[in-house]
């Protein structure tokens, strides 16, 4: 039989008082209860509140100001540091001596503890964000396999205060150039741009902090807000500052959490921000809270009051003067990129963005690599050794550069098998050198007709560079498929005609 509570209790007695004018005695004896129970059922259908009984600690009695002590420290130092209710135990034991048992010692930790008030000063305040008016910005951690291997990104956020609704995009690092390249891509995410963006104390924005919210800001931050006309503001430095933009603080670790798990595997930065974009999708059917609308509902309600975009985005590459060594490389915040080897010694000029270094020659581009990560690390392309090359041709088997394209895919094995039968062919020297005629080739060819080339020449047994270039310019030449020439069929025209001169000699 199911065990009574005491409210289901008092009405069996009340009932039963009022429909068989039992007395106070027979009541008790049929329902098993003392006498008083059934006075406090009659006075009330409620029950009256059981009264706690302060037992004695004699053991533990004068111990518990320690203990008291113990957690008043503790507010004042990191979280992962304090103390335990079991290191409270073990200290009474081998500091004090103290002869108690664990789970007393726990018991009254979880006592002292649920005792502790939550200081005025950290009562969070409700707030309503109008439509428009602010957002958050915030960089966080995220990791995923990039061809293969374990790597750390960072996520720019935006959210927007409101609405709810945010815009994410991984990097290779957090510097300034991510910063405002992160700007441009949210601000054209959302179409518009809101009144005020609320930070904390990034170095990308912020110079040097002085007294209470004021910042001296960096001087291409304070261009990219005034280019796009929003406010900025700035939370209280560390942990005091955290809940000023709870919004976004916690949205790396949702985003993460739902659309980046199991972690992904992707072959480059630009798949993996496809999928923080499906992502973005995908969070416009959310409910926030206990909302009706949706983000994506609430969004197009607050879009109408963000300011439009100007005309043009800003420029957020970064120009720099940099000097080719020896060694045909430019070092660029510490890491080194290969140019054409024409320039070495030569001082060109470099743009510098969130995603890629381009090195330019007036206006034209010379040299264009994907953004290193990390100190002292080298991107070099084959391409721009070659002239060099030519004239130390010792010096290919161990090229870096040769060892990077082979790792990228730029040098296939078809490229290694017409070297290897090059070599034994013609020797070493000119084996090598029949090759870089080859990569030559790659210059005023596609990849895929070069390659096309070497395996037309292969199949021949030929290692001569001009039979591989008869045979890419032949790849290149086939005629398309069917399917090609009808697509193309509507940009026929009639050959021309002299039929009208004739009529007009013959006249």
């Amino acid at each position: 039989m199911a065990k009574r509570s005491r409210v289901e209790l008092y009405e069996q007695i009340r009932k039963a008082h009022d429909r068989e004018d039992l007395s106070i005695r027979a009541l008790s004896r049929r329902f098993g209860v003392h006498r008083r129970a059934v006075r406090e059922a009659l006075a009330a259908p409620i029950p009256p509140p059981r009264r706690v009984v302060e037992r004695p600690s004699p053991v533990l009695g004068p111990w518990k100001e320690t203990i008291d002590g113990w957690l008043a420290e503790d507010l004042k130092v990191p979280k992962k540091q304090r103390h335990t209710a079991r290191r409270i135990w073990q200290r009474l034991v081998d500091e004090h001596g103290v002869q108690v048992a664990e789970g007393t010692v726990r018991r009254y930790v979880a006592a002292a503890k649920g005792r502790r008030a939550i200081p005025v000063s950290d009562v969070m305040i409700p707030q309503t964000h109008p439509l428009g008016y602010e957002s958050e910005v915030d960089f966080g951690a995220v990791s995923f396999y990039l061809s293969g291997q374990l790597t750390q990104g960072w996520m720019f956020v935006m959210r927007l205060s409101a609405s709810g609704k945010g815009f994410h995009h991984v990097y290779a690092n957090q510097a300034q150039e991510a910063f405002l390249d992160g700007h441009v891509r949210a601000f054209e995410h959302f179409g518009g741009v809101p009144d005020r963006v609320r930070y904390d104390n990034l170095k990308p924005a912020v110079a040097r902090m002085l007294m209470g919210r004021t910042r001296e800001e960096t001087d291409r931050f304070a261009a990219l807000r005034s280019h796009y006309l929003f406010e900025s503001f700035y939370c209280r430095p560390g942990k005091d500052g955290a809940h000023e933009k709870g919004g976004v603080e916690g949205e790396v670790g949702r985003f993460r959490r739902r659309h980046l798990v199991p972690i992904p595997k992707v072959s480059s930065y630009a798949e993996l921000n496809e999928r923080c974009d499906e992502g973005d999708r995908l969070d416009d059917l959310r409910h926030i809270d206990s909302r009706r609308q949706s983000v994506g509902a609430h969004f197009a309600m607050e879009k109408p009051y963000l300011h439009e975009l100007p005309d043009e985005p800003f420029e957020t590459a970064l120009s720099l003067s940099c000097r080719v060594d020896t060694r045909s490389r430019i070092c660029v915040r510490q890491c080194f990129y290969s140019v054409p080897v024409r320039y070495a010694g030569r001082r060109i000029a470099v743009r510098l963005s969130a995603e890629n270094v381009e090195a330019l020659d007036g206006a034209r581009v010379v040299a264009r690599h994907a953004r290193a990560v990390g100190k002292g690390v080298e991107t070099l392309e084959l391409d721009h050794y070659l002239e060099t090359l030519q004239v130390k041709l010792g010096a290919f088997a161990g090229a870096t550069a040769l060892q990077q394209a082979r790792t990228a895919g730029r040098f296939s094995a078809s490229h290694d098998r017409f070297y290897e039968l090059a070599r034994r062919r013609l020797g070493e020297r000119d084996g090598t050198k029949a090759l870089v005629e080859v990569l030559l080739a790659h210059r005023v060819l596609s990849f895929e007709a070069v390659v096309a080339g070497i395996e037309g020449a292969l199949r021949v047994g030929s290692v001569d560079p001009a039979v591989v270039m008869v045979e890419a310019r032949r790849a290149t030449e086939q005629r398309p498929e069917p399917a090609a020439v009808e697509n193309l069929s509507r940009f026929d025209r009639p050959k021309p005609s002299l039929r009208a001169y004739d009529d007009l000699l013959g006249a």
